[in-house]
């Protein structure tokens, strides 16, 4: 069955990086656009990035241009988000999209 898995949150200080993975399954991964998006607590549900099939196309949300990158490796069939210089509002459960499928999420908590 068609299946997102995250993987790659935790809890770092202000300032600091994380990448975050999203592992596909289930369907042809390289014919897709996929999606970053992140809900932080008590908050609505918040875009954060996209990517093209084959990667050559991305876009960010003005809160993370210039700080985070979208990347994929459809011979991993995976999907990426490279996180810098991270701010205590980035704070949020992140899960990776495709179509109506997206996967469980994998929490991202930026405290000192």
């Amino acid at each position: 069955q068609v299946q997102l898995v995250e993987s790659g949150g935790g809890l770092v200080q202000p300032g600091g990086s994380l990448r975050l993975s999203c592992a596909a399954s289930g369907f042809i991964f390289s014919a897709y656009t996929m999606y970053w998006n992140r809900q932080a607590p008590g908050k609505g549900l918040e875009w954060v990035s996209t990517i093209n099939s084959d990667g050559s196309n991305t876009h960010y949300a003005d809160s993370v241009k210039g700080r985070f990158t979208i990347s994929r490796d459809n011979a991993k069939n995976t999907l990426y988000l490279e996180m810098n210089s991270l701010k205590s509002e980035d704070t949020a459960l992140y899960y990776c999209k495709t179509g109506s499928v997206r996967g469980q999420g994998t929490q991202v908590t930026v405290s000192s």
